[in-house]
């Protein structure tokens, strides 16, 4: 059995009368009066009806006549627009279960309710409760982050903030055990007890994969280094079925990720900064129908390398990692699900971006594992130097697969979150992948959960974007174009950002050359996560692993 990482017991529950809780967290889009509430709850809500008309939006506190006395009414609103999504129950659980924290409950019992327009309310209401059970905020001693101002030391942050930023919740687990959960159990009752039972086993299974890639992608620099994150993931899939093989040999990493190794140069002369690629596989028990390569972006600090992050955007630069420790949490996922017909081969590319004498720098031109020859315009591109290489290899044994699909996961570019905004990732397929219409319907089955996500199209002028000179150097790429962009800050730029990321991957990897008019076609799919993985002072959201998990195993859970 592989290890259990929620720290509190989550359980369905038969009878609202239970003895066991000391307060019920209630999500519902009814109003207090007139909705089709559970009936021991009637009486309490028709009294704060009474008394507060705001309750219906703002939601309220009030004392019911159950054993658990207190009953935390958390109302999403009136959901009746066409832009309103299944978020609404999400965001509704995280507020009551925090208010009831707030109140003093220490085993809550959370009531779902069904939707008629959002099938999967329920179980996006749990997880929108136990994503609020994820150990941060207030508990954390405050930190006090300073900058200099003329000969002050002057607060960046509010007060409010502060107390966000200070926790790293992995660390405050480990250094303050005491505080290691917010509550005792978590209770979950609805009408129908069966369906209760397979929703919180299913949330269970999810939120576990959502807490590990919290943990990987929240740690500070040290705690998740790369060598820690090795040994955190050793950890978490020990006694699993998942197979874990690490790659940190120097002479290893030179010869076969040479673009992954550049990146990797200035870290290695510090034994706890010295990068690796971790493959997690899993093997299924029956017939392989489809192969899974995922790739993740883990960075674990970017100062920028040489050409350094100025201007104080340093800061956050820890969450680099998210893409890395998404696919630790769907790895984890897979673990506790055991599909029987999906093998799953997944890279974590664990590197820091240091800067110092041996980092390397513009204009330098390196052979990737592929062969193709790449100019360096600005080594704080370093997200798809890192993948390229294992994407290069992850193609080489898609080829001999069974219905293989490529991914790469990072937080790759400023420009994702630009262009939608916060909270939603971006996909990207190729050619093959768009055939099969993918993008539209790994969106359709994330959005289901409240994994957003929109897409952009791969276009023609993306694709001759970085195109190399065969006349100059015979390059093959050039990294990122730096002569005439527009910056908003560092690697940010205007034109086509996320968009052109895509294409340095495909041709530094070689996957290009398996498009639509190749003899082997390879789906591939790259998902920009920058706009939805959570930036500082938040916590990480652990995007996109359930609308991973949605969409390939759909109809295997």
């Amino acid at each position: 059995m592989s290890k259990e990482v929620l720290p509190y017991q989550v359980k369905a529950e038969a009878n609202l009368n239970s003895s066991v809780y000391d307060g019920i967290v209630y999500v519902t889009n009814s109003p207090p009066e007139g909705g089709d509430h559970p009936e021991p709850l009637k009486k309490a809500l028709q009294g704060l009806a009474k008394i507060d008309d705001e309750a219906k939006e703002l939601g309220a506190v009030v004392e019911v006549a159950l054993p658990a006395r207190r009953l935390v009414y958390s109302p999403t609103g009136k959901i009746n627009k066409e832009y309103h999504d299944v978020r609404c129950f999400s965001e509704a659980a995280g507020r009551g279960i925090k208010r009831a924290l707030k109140a003093g409950v220490k085993s809550p019992l959370l009531v779902l309710t069904s939707h008629e327009r959002f099938k999967q309310s329920e179980i996006v209401t749990l997880l929108g409760a136990l994503e609020a059970l994820y150990v941060s905020d207030h508990e954390a001693p405050q930190l006090f982050i300073l900058e200099v101002v003329g000969c002050y030391l002057a607060p960046i942050l509010t007060t409010a903030e502060f107390d966000a930023i200070a926790s790293c919740p992995i660390q405050f687990r480990e250094d303050v055990p005491s505080k290691s959960t917010k509550v005792k159990e978590l209770g979950v009752w609805s009408k129908d007890f069966t369906k209760t039972q397979e929703l919180v086993k299913l949330a269970k299974i999810l939120e576990s994969g959502r807490y590990v890639a919290r943990d990987i992608g929240g740690g500070d620099p040290e705690r998740m280094a790369p060598p820690r994150v090795e040994e955190y993931v050793k950890e978490i899939f020990a006694g699993s079925p998942i197979k874990m093989e690490v790659i940190s040999d120097q002479n290893k990493l030179d010869k076969e990720y040479p673009l992954f190794s550049a990146v990797d140069r200035a870290a290695r002369v510090i034994e706890r900064h010295r990068g690796r690629i971790i493959y997690l596989t899993y093997e299924p028990a029956g017939p392989v129908t489809e192969t899974l390569f995922l790739v993740g972006k883990g960075v674990t600090y970017d100062t920028g390398g040489a050409d350094i992050k100025a201007g104080g955007v340093m800061a956050g630069m820890s969450r680099d990692k998210c893409g890395s420790a998404a696919v630790a949490g769907f790895m984890k996922v897979i673990s506790a699900l055991k599909p029987k017909d999906v093998k799953v081969v997944a890279a974590m590319s664990m590197v820091r971006n240091s800067i110092g004498e041996n980092c390397y720098v513009a204009d330098e031109v390196i052979t990737s594992r592929s062969q193709a020859r790449v100019r360096i315009g600005n080594t704080d591109a370093e997200g798809r130097m890192i993948m390229a290489d294992v994407l290069c290899y992850m193609k080489e044994l898609a080829a001999g697969s069974v219905n293989p699909h490529l991914l790469t996961i990072a937080t790759l570019t400023g420009h994702a979150v630009l262009t939608v905004g916060s909270g939603f990732s971006i996909l990207m397929d190729n050619g093959p992948a768009r055939e099969v219409d993918n993008s539209r319907k790994l969106r359709a089955a994330a959005e289901e959960y409240g994994d957003m996500i929109e897409i952009s199209t791969i276009r023609r002028e993306d694709m001759t974007f970085h195109k190399g000179s065969k006349t100059r150097c015979t390059l093959d790429l050039v990294q990122v174009k730096v002569k005439g962009m527009m910056y908003i800050s560092q690697t940010t730029y205007l034109l086509v950002g996320h968009l052109a990321a895509i294409r340095v991957l495909q041709v530094s990897s070689s996957s290009l050359r398996h498009s639509l008019d190749s003899s082997n076609p390879l789906k591939y799919t790259h998902i920009d996560i920058a706009a939805s993985a959570g930036d500082l002072p938040n916590e990480p959201t652990g995007a996109p692993v359930i609308g991973l998990v949605a969409h390939f195993l759909q109809g295997r859970f």
